[in-house]
């Protein structure tokens, strides 16, 4: 059964010592010692196989993939105990096991808190349900370095297709929109929704707020709250619009 949206705070915060509990499951079943191995001579960047490699190759190998701004915090956990136990054993079996294992745990805490992100999109939801129910540690892992990015370029797009569609989309939100329909890439999409379009919304926010002292018999202090208004902050003029316009002759 998948987790409920109102759970997934929760779920997220504590998510990170159970998933470290079932570490040997998670070995037996579905994070290989292979595939683990695999990874470790690239952070090595020798191409040395970690079983040949000298207590200071290892040393330096984990100390590459702590410095990896990537790594996650039960990666830098299980890495800096590797170091603290010091122990040729316990370095290469981080290499060669406990890296894969810690990071399909950060991953995993990675999707959940991707699900419980309110402003996550539809495609971006049913793709992380599915991961959840049934996917592997390297199916997340793809799907966070390809998949969420294409996912979340679907869902914006959708996104400013309605904010097209919207009768009270203003004339700049329409421009942008259009242009960004025509040639916009994920990226510039993805960077309107965050900030651009709040501010073409502004714009054209004091262009309506202006006309409203076009109005037949204005009052003086409908006049005054204009005024006010238009050197608000872009989340002062929606709101004047939406509401304080319409208290001030009250």
């Amino acid at each position: 059964m998948r987790t409920t949206r109102a759970a997934l705070t929760v779920v997220a915060t504590a998510l990170a010592p159970a998933l470290l509990l079932t570490g040997p499951a998670l070995a037996a079943g579905q994070a290989s010692p292979v595939t683990a191995a695999a990874t470790a001579p690239a952070a090595d960047g020798s191409g040395t196989p970690v079983d040949e490699m000298s207590d200071d190759d290892l040393r330096i190998a984990i100390l590459r993939i702590l410095a990896d701004e990537d790594s996650g915090k039960g990666v830098v956990r299980e890495a800096n105990e590797a170091l603290d136990t010091g122990t040729t054993e316990a370095m290469r079996y981080f290499l060669k096991t406990g890296y894969a294992l810690a990071r399909a745990e950060d991953d995993r805490v990675a999707i959940v808190r991707i699900l419980a992100d309110p402003d996550s999109g539809k495609r971006v939801i049913k793709e992380v349900n599915q991961l959840l129910d049934s996917g592997t540690p390297q199916e997340i892992r793809q799907w966070l370095e390809t998949g969420y990015r294409l996912a979340q370029a679907e869902d914006d797009r959708v996104a400013i297709v309605r904010i097209l569609a919207d009768p009270d989309s203003g004339k700049r939100i329409i421009k942008e929109v259009n242009q960004l329909l025509d040639s916009g890439t994920p990226q510039e999409i993805r960077q309107w929704l965050e900030t651009g379009y709040r501010l073409a919304q502004a714009e054209d926010d004091r262009v309506a707020i202006v006309r409203i002292l076009a109005r037949p018999g204005i009052s003086e202090a409908m006049r005054a709250a204009v005024g006010e208004a238009i050197d608000g902050t872009p989340e002062e003029m929606r709101y004047f619009l939406e509401y304080g316009q319409y208290e001030v002759d009250a």
